[in-house]
């Protein structure tokens, strides 16, 4: 199956100590492009998250938001600086005895208030359980995310394979029309030396017939109607064949838009023209659609 390159999944992990959060969406780019946002505290997992990404996509501008709740109340420790509450309590009495103007005692609420004597500080985390809880949001994003990109690229196929079929059935008119070409130039060539002549002087037939052939040689245009068949074939089988596609079929939409402009330039009639035009407007909008496709 093929997929698209624009996408959005959410994935979710809780247990009795964190609550984790994945949102992942993307959109079409030539080249897998990863931007992570997500705590900073968290950040020794960034290029394990990317690798896992990297694992499910080949190609993409791809977000990851992350957001991690802490749920465990033992999560936090609160740090006694004693050092620093005893020197406070000295200078204060110091400070009592050098000016015996000041007043009032010296307690605990006081000195607990002051800068550095109580600090809560984070309690040293398992990175290892972080990194599985991050993993778990993660696979469900991805999982959602992928059907999402899944269903997008089924129709997306949907359209191409439609728009090949209309281009397979256009070339076949073209070539069934080809043949004819000389006939009528012949035929034209002959009516035209006789409306010169008025019938004065009969040109020889084989003379008409060369210049026909001269020009059906230059206007041959089966090389270029097989070819564009055996890319129509081609971009069946890719689409069937599923997988990263999008880099093969925008390769083969410029071949088949190069065939396409050759038959334009050397059949030199109205009919083809038409049906010329209607064969780049259709690749076109393959073109257009291959662009989302991973």
């Amino acid at each position: 199956m093929i997929k698209s390159m624009t996408g959005f999944g959410r994935g979710e992990y809780t247990d009795e100590k964190r609550s984790v959060t994945c949102e992942i969406r993307s959109v079409n780019h030539r080249f897998c492009e990863i931007n992570v946002k997500m705590p900073r505290r968290y950040q020794f997992a960034e290029e394990k998250l990317k690798a896992r990404i990297k694992e499910k996509i080949s190609r993409g501008k791809i977000e990851l938001s992350v957001v991690c709740d802490d749920l465990s109340m033992d999560t936090q420790n609160i740090r006694l600086n004693v050092d620093a509450a005893q020197a406070y309590f000295d200078s204060l009495n110091q400070l009592k005895q050098q000016i015996p103007g000041i007043v009032g005692e010296i307690d605990i609420h006081f000195i607990a208030n002051m800068p550095e004597v109580l600090k809560v500080v984070p309690e040293a985390e398992d990175e290892d359980a972080i990194l599985a809880s991050l993993l778990s949001a993660l696979d469900g994003a991805l999982v959602n995310y992928d059907k999402m990109r899944t269903a997008e690229g089924e129709r997306l196929g949907e359209d191409i394979l439609a728009r090949g079929k209309l281009i397979e059935d256009t070339v076949s008119i073209v070539e069934q029309r080809a043949p004819q070409l000389e006939k009528e130039y012949a035929d034209k060539i002959r009516a035209r030396i006789n409306e010169l002549l008025e019938g004065v002087t009969e040109v020889p037939e084989d003379r008409i017939m060369l210049e026909a052939a001269v020009f059906a040689d230059k206007a041959n245009i089966t090389e270029e109607i097989v070819r564009l068949k055996s890319h129509c074939a081609q971009l069946r089988s890719i689409i069937e064949k599923g997988g990263p596609v999008g880099k093969n079929l925008d390769f083969l939409v410029q071949e088949m838009n190069r065939e396409v402009n050759t038959i334009g330039s050397k059949a030199n009639d109205i009919s083809i023209t038409d049906k010329v035009l209607i064969l780049k407007a259709e690749i076109e909008k393959i073109r257009e659609q291959v662009q989302n496709l991973e």
